[in-house]
């Protein structure tokens, strides 16, 4: 499936369309741009064609350099049938080679009035999130305390009813039910909520409600980095839960390893105070102060003493 056509930079960054109007439905299939400075000199070899190529002040210095025949042929490599488009800068004026060679392969070219390189860098920033690998989890994202939470577990274990709870202790609603993951980059997981149930919050027994028009703006947010999974399991009497906290467990979103908690469900729970906590600890963690470290190290400084002693 395509995320970005040619079409949308157009209309992201307000470009002037100047010739190659039926291209425009081009498919962008990579974040990274061209500044074809060295096939102005006429190396084609290495012409990565499937870029969008953008001209700044200094491509363009050098082509009004070179002859006709030179610029003919320059333009009419510069343009391929899967080159998504080009850009120049600076509103800067177009060649009519390039208009020429254009028309021919049908290959968008657009003017910005931006610097060339303020321009590279949003288009990069643009591409690179529209394009980032994406996956959707069956959980709930809550922003607690400034830390990106998800919260999974199998149907009816009372993730909604958990995050309904937070929004009412002052804490942020971002998805229900589906939550949207794009990895923006290695160590960097982004969570939203499909735009369908954007802020609505599905509570057994009362159905839809919705969180933004019930608590406030304030109640939601769009996204959110997603730092800590908690998973709600129903209590096995069977399994060996962690009493320390220790030993970190982690799920792999993506190709991003994210640290996750299991937290056993059971009647006299308060799950949201539970999951608050875990969010808190977390961000100490990360500050470096870890209460189950400590206590250990404490137990091994009492053990040794006794030990001493014994002695």
């Amino acid at each position: 499936m395509v995320k970005v056509r040619t079409k949308d930079l157009i209309e992201k960054f307000g470009l002037e369309l100047l010739s190659g109007h039926e291209g425009i439905n081009r498919p962008i299939t990579t974040s990274d741009l061209s500044r074809p400075g060295i096939e102005m000199a006429g190396f084609f070899t290495y012409y990565p064609a499937e870029r969008i190529q953008l001209l700044g002040k200094t491509e363009m210095s050098f082509y009004h350099q070179l002859s006709l025949e030179e610029r003919k042929d320059r333009m009419n490599q510069l343009c391929t049938d899967i080159t998504p488009g080009i850009i120049l800068s600076r509103d800067m004026e177009v060649p009519q080679e390039l208009l020429d060679a254009s028309e021919r392969e049908a290959v968008p070219i657009m003017r910005s009035s931006m610097k060339t390189t303020r321009l590279s860098s949003r288009l990069t920033n643009y591409l690179e999130s529209m394009l980032a690998p994406t996956t959707a989890i069956h959980g709930v994202l809550v922003d607690i305390y400034g830390i990106g939470v998800l919260i999974i577990g199998k149907s009816g274990v009372g993730k909604s009813e958990t995050a309904l709870d937070l929004v009412k202790r002052g804490h942020r609603l971002v998805a229900d039910d589906c939550v949207e993951i794009r990895q923006e980059e290695q160590g960097n997981l982004v969570g939203t909520a499909p735009e369908l149930i954007q802020h609505l919050l599905e509570i057994r027994g009362l159905g839809i409600i919705n969180v933004m028009t019930l608590f406030g703006a304030g109640a939601v947010r769009p996204y959110k980095k997603v730092t800590l999974v908690v998973n709600l399991e129903l209590w096995d009497q069977a399994k060996q839960y962690d009493r320390l906290g220790l030993d970190d467990e982690k799920m792999k979103i993506i190709d991003t390893e994210v640290t996750k908690i299991t937290v056993p469900v059971r009647p006299g729970r308060n799950l949201s105070v539970i999951i608050e906590v875990a969010a808190m600890n977390y961000r100490l963690k990360k500050m470096g102060m870890n209460a189950a470290e400590q206590f250990s190290a404490r137990l091994t400084d009492v053990i040794e003493d006794g030990d001493h002693d014994d002695m």
